[in-house]
C-alpha cells in the first residue's frame, strides 16, 4: 500500500475541503440516526422504531428520480449548499419543539423523510463532483477516501451519538448535528472549483444530448462496463441485505446472545471494509480494473460459505475476509463509474446505479427474513454465497482481455464504434 498517494490527493485544496465536509456530514448522519432513534423509542417504542427506519431509507430509492437531474440541470454547488442548509434546519425544529413540549412522533417521522429523500444529494452529488477535483490518475485514491470515510462513519458515528447522548441529552445532539450541515455548506462554499451546472455536449451527427432518464438509461444498458458493474454489484448487496438480517439472527438464536456478540461481528466486518477500502485506494488504476472487480467479488462470495458451520470463530472470520475483499470492488467500481460517464450525464448516472444497488438491500433482507423464519439458515447461506460468486466469474469471463482506459467515456466508445461501423452509418446515433 503506497500511502503516498493519499497523502497527494489531500494536498489538493478543493478535494480536501469536499473530503472534509464529506467526513463530517457522514460523522453527523450517525449521531443523528442514533438520537432520533433515542427520542422515537421514548415517543412510540419499538413499532415507532420500525417506522422511523422505514423512513430514512425508503425515501432514498423516491429521492433519486428527483435529485439526479437536478444534477445535471444545476450548478452542483449550489445544490449542496441548499440540500445541508435546508436539512440543517429541519433536524434543529426537534430540539425547538422538544425545548417547547410540542414535539410528537409524527414530526420525528417527517424528519426522517426529508433525510432520506435529499440524502441521495451527497451521495450521488461526490462522486459527479470528483472528476472536476482531481487528476484522473488520482480518481482511484479519491474513491478510496471517500470509502473510508463512509466505513469509518458508520463505524464512529453512532457510537458518537450515543456518548453525545448521554451527555447532553437527544435534542441537544440534534443541536450539534444542525450545525454540522451549515458548516458542510461553508466548506463547500470555500472550494475553487467551478462545480457549475454541466454544459450539454452535442451529438457527432448535430445537436444536443437530450434531458431525462432515457438517454442516461441507454448509455448504461449499452454500455457492457457500466452494466455489468450495476447488474453484479446488485446482486451483491441482495447477499448484503440478507446478511444484514442474518447476523443478529445467528446472535440470538444460534449463540443465545446479547447485543455484545452481535456488536463483535458488526464491528469485525466493519474494521474489514475500513482495511480493503485503504488498501484499495492506495493501488494504481489499471487496465485490467474490471478482472479485478471480478477477482475481488468471486472471493468475497466464496469466502461466505465460511459462515456455514455455526461457529463464532468461523463467523468472524469470514465477516472479516468479505469485508477485506468487498470493499475494494466499491473504490475500483468507482473509478470506472465515474470515467466511462459523461460529466453531463455524472449526476443522472450516479443516481441511477446508486439507487438500484442500494435497493437490492432490503430485497436481500426480505430474502433473509423469509428463509430463517424457516429455519432454513444453511440454505440462505448458499444462496447469498451464489448471489455474490456467480456475477464475479462472469465479469471475469467477460473482461479478461477486455482492457479499462482512464479519460474513455462510454459516449467516447460508442461514438469511435459507429465510426469505424460503415453499415451504421444510417442509423440513429446511440443516445448518451
Amino acid at each position: 500500500m503506497d500511502v503516498k498517494a493519499y497523502l497527494s490527493i489531500l494536498r489538493i485544496g478543493d478535494y480536501r475541503l469536499l473530503w472534509s465536509a464529506l467526513v463530517l456530514n457522514l460523522l453527523g448522519d450517525g449521531a443523528t440516526y442514533a438520537a432520533l432513534a433515542w427520542i422515537t423509542l421514548d415517543k412510540a417504542g419499538a413499532a415507532g422504531l420500525g417506522v422511523l427506519g422505514v423512513c430514512l431509507t425508503l425515501p432514498v430509492i423516491v429521492g433519486g428520480a428527483v435529485v439526479g437531474p437536478l444534477l445535471d440541470r444545476f450548478s452542483r454547488r449550489k445544490l449542496f449548499i441548499y440540500d445541508s442548509v435546508f436539512r440543517g434546519a429541519v433536524v434543529a425544529l426537534v430540539p425547538v419543539l422538544a425545548v417547547t413540549g410540542s414535539l410528537h412522533a409524527w414530526q420525528l417521522y417527517v424528519v426522517a423523510l426529508v433525510y432520506g429523500l435529499l440524502k441521495i444529494i451527497p451521495l450521488a452529488g461526490t462522486p459527479a463532483v470528483l472528476p472536476e477535483l482531481v487528476p484522473a490518475d488520482k480518481l482511484q485514491a479519491a474513491s478510496g477516501l471517500e470509502a473510508t470515510a463512509m466505513g469509518a462513519a458508520n463505524v464512529l458515528g453512532p457510537p458518537i451519538g450515543a456518548g453525545l447522548i448521554a451527555l447532553f441529552g437527544a435534542p441537544n445532539v440534534l443541536v450539534l448535528d444542525a450545525a454540522t450541515y451549515l458548516i458542510f455548506a461553508l466548506l463547500i462554499s470555500r472550494i475553487k472549483a467551478p462545480l457549475a451546472r454541466p454544459e450539454p455536449t452535442a451529438e457527432p451527427g448535430g445537436g444536443v444530448r437530450k434531458p431525462g432518464w432515457t438517454p442516461v438509461f441507454l448509455l448504461i444498458v449499452r454500455d457492457r462496463f457500466l452494466l455489468v458493474l450495476t447488474l453484479a454489484f446488485g446482486a451483491f448487496n441482495v447477499s448484503a441485505g440478507a446478511l444484514v438480517v442474518a447476523i443478529p439472527w445467528l446472535t440470538k438464536y444460534e449463540f443465545a446472545s446479547g447485543p455484545g456478540v452481535l456488536g463483535l461481528m458488526l464491528a469485525v466486518m466493519a474494521a474489514g471494509e475500513l482495511i480493503g477500502s485503504l488498501v484499495s485506494g492506495a493501488v494504481e488504476t489499471s487496465e485490467k480494473q474490471m478482472l479485478r472487480i471480478g477477482v475481488l467479488q468471486l472471493l468475497s462470495g466464496a469466502v461466505l460459505f465460511l459462515l456455514i458451520p455455526t461457529a463464532l470463530p468461523w463467523i468472524l472470520l469470514g465477516l472479516a475476509l468479505n469485508g477485506i475483499l468487498s470493499a475494494p470492488m466499491t473504490v475500483l467500481g468507482g473509478v470506472v463509474r465515474m470515467t466511462r460517464v459523461p460529466n453531463e450525464m455524472r449526476g443522472r448516472a450516479m443516481t441511477l446505479m446508486r439507487t438500484v444497488m442500494a435497493g437490492a438491500l432490503p430485497a436481500g433482507s426480505a430474502l433473509g427474513g423469509v428463509l430463517l423464519s424457516g429455519g432454513h439458515y444453511t440454505g440462505l447461506i448458499f444462496v447469498v454465497a451464489a448471489l455474490a460468486t456467480a456475477p464475479g466469474l462472469l465479469t471475469v469471463v467477460l473482461f479478461r482481455n477486455t482492457p479499462f482506459r482512464l479519460e474513455v467515456t462510454a459516449a467516447d466508445d460508442q461514438h469511435t464504434q459507429r465510426d469505424s461501423d460503415p453499415d451504421d452509418a444510417g442509423t440513429v446515433p446511440a443516445a448518451s
